[in-house]
């Protein structure tokens, strides 16, 4: 790794039965959630307003994020289990989180430092650039056009365009195949345990910003490397061997 990285890219992590590195990358996949874009404070308040609905007292944005990156069904399951309301309609409850996130999904919502930047200069070296997440696909795109990143994706896969979403591999398998791209010419960049088993599923090698929304130590997440900084992904793509 060039002497510039050291101390910010982290040790690089091989991921067992992958590539060490890409061959011929040509591909960029990339988390939404925690990775490109800051959502957490946005997403608890529209939590905290269902919880309410129930009488129940709000939780803390940590708490939150912690529970962000299985979609946001998910995340409602996971709210009112901590606030012992595990029998609740489920369903119903999304439907109401829905309505108050779609409203308002940027009170808060910001592009973390030196993701416009990075992304202009990875379109510069002519890779394709993709978003794999699994909110929903209407409003993924909604977010990434009002926060001026949409130009930047060639295609926008949420957690409802396709039968399955994350860490199904078949997401990846189904952005690689509309690439013509293989496994060991694409790289993931996320921030969770969800995004690397994704990858590691899919074959495919994972930078890891762990800046984001994981749940567990960054030691325990299989990565290529782990970037203080979007800013660095650049310089670190442009170290990988060819």
């Amino acid at each position: 790794m060039p002497e510039r990285l050291r101390g910010v890219a982290g040790r690089r992590r091989p991921m067992h039965g992958c590539y060490s590195a890409p061959m011929s990358l040509s591909l960029v996949i990339f988390d939404l959630d925690g990775t490109l874009i800051d959502s957490a404070a946005d997403l608890a308040h529209a939590v905290n307003g269902v919880l309410a609905d129930f009488g129940a007292a709000p939780l803390p944005i940590p708490a939150v994020r912690a529970m962000i990156g299985d979609g946001t069904t998910k995340l409602i399951e996971r709210a009112l289990a901590a606030r012992a309301l595990a029998d609740a309609d489920l369903a119903g409850a999304h439907q109401r989180f829905m309505e108050r996130y779609a409203a308002e999904p940027l009170r808060t919502t910001s592009v973390y430092p030196g993701v416009r930047t990075g992304l202009e200069l990875l379109r510069e070296r002519s890779l394709h650039l993709a978003v794999c997440t699994n909110k929903s696909a209407q409003l993924a795109q909604t977010i990434l056009e009002r926060l001026e990143l949409a130009d930047f994706f060639a295609r926008v896969i949420g957690g409802d365009s396709l039968p399955y979403r994350k860490p199904d591999p078949r997401v990846l398998q189904a952005l690689l195949a509309s690439f013509a791209t293989a496994p060991r010419d694409a790289l993931m960049v996320g921030d969770s345990e969800v995004d690397a088993e994704t990858a590691q599923a899919a074959g495919v090698q994972m930078v890891l910003m762990r800046y984001g929304y994981r749940r567990g130590p960054i030691e325990d997440i299989p990565c290529l490397a782990a970037l203080e900084h979007f800013a660095v992904l650049p310089q670190f793509i442009a170290s990988l061997p060819v």
